[in-house]
């Protein structure tokens, strides 16, 4: 008899699985927010270069994250860089 995991569970468990696999989308993945030091750290840029690029639509924007607090997503960074290596 074959046995596979999905024939372990009861039949409504089965059924549930197969739908959602057809019916969700592929979860978001969840990026890391970094702050200015790290982005700096990353680019290899100054604080006035970062935000004087991020003016001039040359560098990504950050994410407003309460008062004066922001921070970048590290996919948005990475994404960058990647366009200045290839």
């Amino acid at each position: 008899m074959h046995c596979s995991a999905t024939s372990m569970l009861p039949r409504w468990e089965v059924a549930m699985t197969e739908a959602e696999q057809q019916v969700m989308p592929e979860p978001r993945r969840v990026t890391r927010l970094i702050r200015l030091k790290e982005v700096q750290y990353r680019v290899g840029l100054g604080r006035s270069t970062i935000y004087r690029w991020m003016a001039e639509g040359k560098f990504p924007k950050p994410i407003q994250l309460g008062g004066y607090a922001v921070a970048w997503a590290q996919e948005d960074i990475d994404g960058w860089i990647a366009t200045r290596l290839g």
